[in-house]
């Protein structure tokens, strides 16, 4: 799947499962207006090890990789730890679910900084023929802990 049909998917998925548009106030969000929010925005497969499958401008900034670098790192790394029992959790509730609001962690980027984040909104992505595709989130606040 390219960039821009992902990021379609991640603005339908997102308006069809919470109920809302991705980007208040706009019902078919531009690819550009995807990349560049003021949220950042992240997916990833569904892989026995879920890689990143798609990061906007602002999720690669936090997480300090390239889209190229991003799309090869399995999502669980983006917590620090190899076994992250919260996220665990919280990926299940939203399999079951299929989303969650208000979710808050510690994330960590490429160079090692640490990042909290927190109004995040997790939900699964179902394409339109019905197929499960992983899960996204978008994080809409964030502050550095150093």
């Amino acid at each position: 799947m390219t960039i821009q049909q992902q990021a379609k998917l991640l603005a339908r998925t997102y308006h069809t499962v919470v109920g809302r548009p991705l980007i208040s106030g706009v019902l078919e969000p531009s690819v550009d207006e995807i990349l560049t929010a003021d949220f950042a925005l992240l997916s990833h497969g569904t892989e026995a090890d879920p890689l990143f499958n798609f990061g906007n401008d602002l999720a690669l900034t936090l997480f300090e990789l390239s889209f190229e670098d991003f799309v090869r790192l399995p999502s669980r790394k983006s917590s620090g730890q190899t076994r992250d029992e919260d996220r665990i959790r919280l990926l299940d509730e939203v399999t079951r679910n299929g989303f969650v609001e208000n979710y808050s962690g510690v994330r960590v980027s490429a160079s090692g900084r640490q990042f909290e984040i927190s109004d995040a909104v997790v939900w699964n992505v179902i394409d339109d023929g019905g197929v499960y595709r992983g899960q996204a989130a978008r994080i809409s606040a964030w502050r550095y802990l150093d």
